[in-house]
């Protein structure tokens, strides 16, 4: 991940990080493959803005699909993998704390 970028999420710019994560993403797709380590780290980057931006759920439903390819292609102990499995349990806990804070 380029710092320049994700410094824009760092400085609190989530929606124009999430817009270049989901171009560089679509950009690494076409050029190296869904299965590419660049490709994936991309897509982990865009699942963890969109997050940050308030999209909890379209976070969650990213890195939901995002372990399974880390899964298939790096393996369970693969650190980027746990990475992966780290954020996913971060953007679920979010998404349930949110459904009690709305059943209250």
């Amino acid at each position: 991940m380029s710092g320049r970028h994700r410094s824009l999420g760092e400085s609190g710019q989530f929606t124009a990080a999430v817009a270049h994560y989901r171009q560089l993403t679509d950009l690494s797709r076409l050029h190296l493959g869904l299965d590419h380590l660049c490709t994936l780290t991309a897509r982990h980057s865009l699942a963890r803005w969109r997050g940050s931006a308030g999209d909890a759920a379209g976070a969650a439903a990213a890195l939901d699909e995002l372990v399974e390819d880390h899964l298939r292609v790096l393996g369970p102990k693969h650190p980027h993998t746990l990475a992966v499995r780290h954020d996913l349990a971060r953007w679920r806990e979010e998404l349930a704390r949110d459904d009690g804070l709305a059943v209250e």
